[in-house]
């Protein structure tokens, strides 16, 4: 293949990456790129071509956009099948759906193919007591069923996600203070609607983040900037450089207290530095605290930077993903501008759903219930442990996904490829970086509730198989 890629197939044409672009569509057009095929990652082909990551990752993503080319998660950028791509010529995109949950429903027992790309709560109980109520809110809605959702109609179950939110050190917090949103990913959006100004507005994400930050960014045609990490979380000169590169950047995405993907936990001293930071560069701080199912430990940055702390959390690490159930809660001054947010995209949550909100969320047995959830997602994560200990693993116990970094002798990219081989879909580290970001070679393992713990068991012990076996080559 390595012709296929030589520099002086590029037209001379600018900007680059539509050079990129039609030497792609060459290829396939006169049959040097097939259905199915693999494209080089994009710095792979970058050095290739001499030219930047940037440009290769932005024809990927041209091309991905108007269905030639699809990306699958883990694995990489292959040519679509014309036959099942739409017309674009009508102006019309494929769906490239996101697969985030593909575990079946009612399957807990025993499967050679384990799914770990998105953590599948362990049933505590939640599924009996949603249908429950569901039948009840049924029966008799406390908001009717022919009426327009509003704040007053929603108000119980604010009232109901206030309590529900009580312990979470996130400074004072009125039932009026909380918009309700469609999960967490919708409650990053709203913050972002309700805080970027500007055409070309810029957000800062931490090196590997959740790529929800990223998809919302784009949504709002804002340019992500990862900013370099540490053990702990941000670095704030590192935070500060980019500031000042970056004069027009308006928002710092965080996750504090669970990292995802890498399980892990930005210090007290820290975050004072980073609030330091944010408020010289007069930056608003997000902080996604969805991933969160024990009892935090230390300040939120809405606790910390009153007057520019945003929070959002939602039901589906601790209850369930099911019902999209999630909230925003602005800083000092800011409700009536992110309720608006909120009401102008989508008026409210339909009213049905508000009422089994509040009766959700305030219902006695919903402690329990999480804490049974919680103490299964331990199990898995001990049993992970357990097997994969011997290596670079890092994990927590109330925290449903494991981070691995791969031994002398592993890719990222050939690790999951090779897991999947052996029935077992992970993330690699890429998945949590730009496409023109460098990643280390690691994974991330999310739990399955939905597998049984002989099933998990049996997965650990294909990774670990594949990790004491690392492939033997060597570049020439």
């Amino acid at each position: 293949m390595g012709t296929i890629w030589a520099k002086e197939m590029l037209r001379e044409s600018k900007p680059k990456y539509k050079a990129v672009v039609a030497m792609i569509r060459d290829q396939i057009a006169a049959g040097g790129l097939s259905v199915g095929e693999k494209l080089p990652p994009v710095r792979e082909l970058a050095w290739q071509l001499q030219i930047t990551p940037g440009t290769v990752a932005r024809a990927y993503t041209v091309l991905t956009d108007s269905g030639v080319l699809h990306a699958e998660v883990g694995r990489g950028t292959f040519v679509s099948d014309p036959a099942t791509t739409i017309d674009k010529e009508a102006g019309e995109l494929p769906l490239n759906l996101i697969e985030i949950d593909t575990v079946h429903h009612n399957s807990t027992g025993d499967f050679n193919s384990v799914n770990l790309f998105s953590p599948h709560l362990p049933n505590g109980g939640q599924a009996r007591l949603i249908r429950q109520l569901l039948t009840e809110v049924a029966q008799d809605p406390p908001s009717g069923m022919m009426h327009y959702p509003s704040r007053r109609s929603a108000r119980p179950a604010r009232e109901a996600m206030a309590c529900w939110l009580h312990g979470a050190p996130i400074g004072q917090i009125d039932p009026d203070d909380i918009v309700l949103s469609h999960g967490g990913q919708n409650a990053i959006l709203l913050v972002f609607q309700t805080v970027l100004r500007g055409r070309r507005p810029v957000v800062f994400v931490e090196e590997l983040a959740y790529p929800g930050f990223r998809r919302a960014a784009e949504l709002m045609r804002a340019d992500v900037v990862p900013i370099n990490c540490d053990k702990d979380g941000i670095i704030p000169a590192a935070l500060a450089e980019a500031a000042e590169r970056h004069p027009e950047a308006q928002v710092l995405c965080t996750s504090p207290e669970v990292h995802s993907p890498t399980c892990g936990f930005t210090p007290m001293a820290r975050r004072l530095a980073l609030v330091d930071v944010a408020r010289k560069a007069d930056l608003q701080i997000l902080e996604d605290d969805c991933y969160r199912m024990g009892r935090a430990e230390g300040e939120g940055y809405r606790q910390l930077a009153p007057e520019r702390g945003w929070y959002v959390s939602s039901l589906s690490k601790s209850v369930t993903p099911a019902l999209r159930i999630g909230c925003a809660i602005g800083p000092r001054g800011m409700s009536a501008a992110l309720h608006r947010s909120a009401e102008h995209g989508f008026f409210g949550l339909a009213t049905p759903m508000l009422d089994l909100t509040a009766a959700l969320l305030g219902h006695p047995d919903l402690p329990q219930i999480m804490e049974a959830s919680r103490l299964g997602v331990e199990k898995y994560v001990k049993i992970a442990v357990n097997t994969l200990g011997g290596f670079d693993l890092r994990w927590r116990n109330d925290v449903p996904f494991l981070w691995l970094q791969l031994p002398q002798g592993w890719r990222a990219s050939a690790f999951c490829l090779a897991a999947e081989k052996e029935g077992v879909q992970i993330r690699a580290a890429e998945e949590f970086a730009g496409r023109d970001a460098q990643s280390p070679h690691a994974v991330r393992m999310a739990v399955n509730g939905g597998v049984s713990l002989r099933s998990f068991e049996a997965a650990m012990e294909r990774l670990r198989r594949l990790l004491d076996n690392p492939p033997e080559e060597i570049g020439v």
